[in-house]
């Protein structure tokens, strides 16, 4: 047995990467690791137990040539008896309308290809010719990007894909020895002339960064691979852990709205709160690339070292973080209306946001009414009505008890944290002269009170469900 096969079976089996019974759908180029690939599975399909089916796609840039790679493992096929699954797909009209990376289009079409086929034909695996110097190439291609961890590991060697699973069983070879295994087998390959072309990313790498690498040490191919484990095993762990504990620190208020204490989340390692915000930007979005940001995490977490009382982050995606003192809520923005002003009829609740308030006459509150919403006592008299509520304006200024001086409704503000925000439609009570009488659920002035007495005709009732 080559030296090629024992190291791809121990790492199969290490990885658990096929199971008696598996439909495995090859993706073939024609290229030496492919075929490498498509000849280890041919020999070996018996002792896995599987089925095995080939698929090719020609992306019609380089003309015949690329027609006759299309040939070329549709005719390898009809010689070992392999299902093979073919098609054409004119990559350079699609470019031509939409612009953008020819090969990020290639592999688009490529990989849509491949899971049309797994879903109507009930393939269980896509299999992919990835090898130990593509491992290299990805990693530090990746630190380039200042990536996150996960552009860190890598590629891994099974992941999911179509509803099933793609695998990379040649993770754990070099190009080298994929080279000398097709040649031992005396099998024939095409070679992409486009792979000599240093214009796409991974080819300067190949050409001129890896073999720097390799002058210093020729097995460097073979570490990264073992370090993209261990990676992968560390991170796995770290990330269990951050998701058991992830909603013992965050409240999930809504949707797409979650709150959590700064003091909290502060007191666990570092390591965790990074991988808290990950989970929670897994949550909030669908965008793999939003979700494993750097520079995004990095922002989210400065918002927790700041001394500011309150500050905002914009989001992706019309989101944003709040923090207000020790408390930080991820939602959705708002639409910004202006709260119009609204006279209050007597014995009637009223809605504004999370408050509700009632204002009536104490005649017609029964004892059950006044000991479940335990209003303020005012007397009608008293006050200039009617009763209006409108959002705040400059100078507005509420007189307290107990307070000769008139106090600020903005120092209220302050005073009871509330978040800057909400403040400018916050729900402020006036009378008929405009002169405020209380910021609901905040303050009330000095006309209302908590006692009953005999000569108190009104009530004034405020709930509060603040949540997001």
């Amino acid at each position: 047995m080559h030296s090629l096969e024992h190291r791809v079976l121990a790492y199969m089996k290490e990885h658990q990467l096929v199971q008696p019974g598996d439909k495995l759908l090859i993706a073939c180029s024609g290229g030496v690791d492919s075929m490498a690939l498509l000849s280890f599975f041919q020999r070996f399909r018996h002792y896995f137990q599987v089925e095995i089916a080939a698929a090719h796609v020609d992306h019609m840039l380089r003309g015949d040539v690329s027609a006759q790679d299309r040939l070329f493992v549709e005719q390898y096929c009809r010689d070992f008896e392999i299902p093979v699954y073919s098609c054409a797909i004119p990559i350079a009209d699609i470019y031509e309308q939409e612009g953008g990376n020819t090969q990020a289009i290639c592999r688009r079409e490529r990989y849509r290809f491949f899971e049309q086929l797994m879903q109507e034909l009930g393939f269980t695996k896509l299999v992919t010719a990835h090898h130990a110097d593509d491992q290299l190439e990805s990693m530090l291609m990746a630190l380039t990007k200042a990536s996150s961890l996960n552009g860190l590991k890598g590629i891994l060697p099974i992941r999911s894909f179509a509803q099933q699973f793609v695998i990379r069983p040649f993770l754990a070879v070099t190009k080298a020895q994929i080279g000398e295994y097709l040649h031992n087998e005396g099998l024939t390959y095409r070679e992409d002339a486009s792979n000599a072309k240093d214009v796409y990313t991974r080819n300067r790498f190949r050409h001129h960064i890896v073999p720097l690498f390799k002058q210093e040490n020729a097995s460097v191919s073979e570490h990264a691979v073992q370090i993209s484990q261990q990676l992968v095993e560390d991170d796995f762990l770290l990330m269990e852990l951050a998701q058991e504990r992830f909603f013992r620190l965050f409240e999930r208020i809504d949707t797409n709205c979650y709150k959590v204490l700064v003091s909290k989340l502060q007191s666990e390692p570092l390591a965790l709160q990074r991988r808290f915000i990950l989970i929670l930007l897994n949550y909030l979005y669908n965008d793999s690339n939003t979700i494993q940001s750097y520079t995004l995490c990095t922002t989210i977490l400065a918002l927790f070292d700041t001394s500011d009382g309150s500050r905002s982050v914009d989001l992706p995606e019309n989101f944003i973080a709040r923090r207000h003192y020790d408390e930080v809520v991820f939602e959705q923005k708002r639409e910004n209306t202006s709260l119009a002003p609204q006279q209050l009829t007597f014995n009637r609740w009223y809605t504004f946001g999370h408050i509700r308030v009632f204002v009536g006459e104490l005649a017609q509150c029964d004892e059950a009414f006044l000991q479940q919403h335990q209003p303020k006592y005012f007397t009608a008299s008293s006050m200039a009505l009617p009763l209006v509520v409108r959002a705040p304006k400059k100078g507005d200024r509420l007189a307290l008890q107990g307070m000769q001086q008139k106090k600020k409704v903005s120092r209220l503000f302050i005073d009871d944290k509330i978040p800057f925000v909400k403040r400018a439609n916050w729900p402020l009570v006036v009378d008929s002269n405009d002169e405020p009488v209380a910021l609901l659920a905040v303050r009330v002035n000095n006309k209302f009170s908590n006692v009953k007495s005999a000569k108190h005709d009104c009530v004034l009732v405020v709930e509060s469900d603040e949540r997001c």
